[in-house]
């Protein structure tokens, strides 16, 4: 049994509590927020973010970061992506040396285009690191439905230790030592979710989204290699898997806010309805950053930026990307 500290009381941090608590381990979840901390303590439920969903009475929840990290064996980081840094400073003497930080949230932070990971370096740098990412909805992993995510570590030991913690018979954890690429493809497919939910929410079928998904891969791919993650992790569970499920299922806020925008909403009134943080609209500017940094071409990432931050049209923009140059779908298949 291990002692486990999460940071964030969101639906994935919930969730996972939960899936660690069925594991035997000591689970303590913190938020930031009183009122959420004692409505948890009293419902055994988040009705908001994750109904349906009972919370054993062995889980704690306090407001109080020295009662989640402080003894703890792991902490994991749950908190949406634009406070990660301000979370992580805020532990930063609470932590110990050789203390396992697991990073469980997707995106990139805009103003210095550093992954989370990294961010918990810089302020952590005592701790050792992982990363744990996948096709995973909290909605599904808190009720225990089959679902299967990779950790990733620079130490095998520590991506091994971590791949025990979490996993069972419900809840499937490879492990992987390309951090980087299974950052930025949990980041990156956000931005293409928004994008198959526009075109969703626009009308367009199910041709459209195979296209998005498809070409969406692509740009993540050359992205992600060109900044030294591995193809073989964006063809995997964290690039390929979790794209395919944020862009299909209603589960995922990014599609839910992209429908919205679709339909004629602004951006910041779907982030209201969504009532959620929608991740790819933080990461869409940091992700287009990053493309002309390592001059990457990526038409999909850079017409989203249009539609959310410059007021373009979300139809006009499916008929840019279709009436781009003409090109191979492949330039690496030699014709002979």
């Amino acid at each position: 049994m291990a002692k486990v500290g999460i940071l964030g009381a969101g639906s994935w941090g919930v969730a996972l509590s939960v899936a660690l608590n069925r594991n035997g381990h000591e689970v303590t979840v913190w938020s930031v927020l009183e009122d959420e901390v004692k409505m948890l303590q009293n419902n055994r439920e988040h009705k908001e973010k994750l109904p349906g969903v009972r919370i054993p009475d062995e889980i704690k929840f306090t407001s109080n970061l020295k009662e989640a990290v402080p003894g703890t064996d792991v902490v994991v980081m749950a908190v949406p992506s634009p406070y990660v840094r301000s979370t992580a400073h805020l532990i930063a003497d609470l932590v110990k040396k050789d203390q396992i930080i697991v990073n469980v949230a997707k995106g990139i932070e805009e103003d210095t285009l550093d992954t989370l990971t990294q961010i918990i370096h810089e302020e952590v740098p005592q701790a050792l690191l992982a990363v744990l990412s996948g096709p995973s909805h909290a909605e599904e992993v808190g009720r225990n439905i089959p679902t299967t995510c990779v950790v990733g570590s620079k130490d095998r030991k520590v991506a091994e230790y971590v791949q025990n913690l979490f996993m069972n018979e419900t809840f499937r954890i490879y492990t992987s030592p390309d951090v980087l690429g299974i950052e930025l493809g949990g980041a990156l497919k956000n931005v293409v979710a928004l994008a198959a939910g526009i075109a969703d929410g626009l009308g367009y079928g199910d041709n459209t989204k195979a296209a998005l998904i498809t070409r969406g891969i692509k740009e993540i791919a050359r992205l992600g290699m060109a900044m030294g993650g591995k193809l073989e992790t964006f063809s995997g569970l964290t690039g390929i898997g979790d794209l395919i499920v944020t862009c299909a299922s209603m589960h995922s806020r990014n599609r839910r806010a992209g429908i919205l925008i679709g339909q004629g909403k602004t951006p910041e009134e779907a982030m209201k309805e969504v009532n959620m943080v929608v991740e790819g609209v933080y990461s869409a500017k940091a992700a287009y950053a990053l493309a002309k940094k390592y001059q990457v071409d990526v038409p999909i990432i850079a017409e989203v930026n249009e539609v959310l931050f410059h007021g373009k049209n979300a139809a006009e923009t499916v008929s840019d990307l279709m009436l781009r140059d003409k090109k191979s779908e492949n330039s690496a298949i030699p014709w002979e």
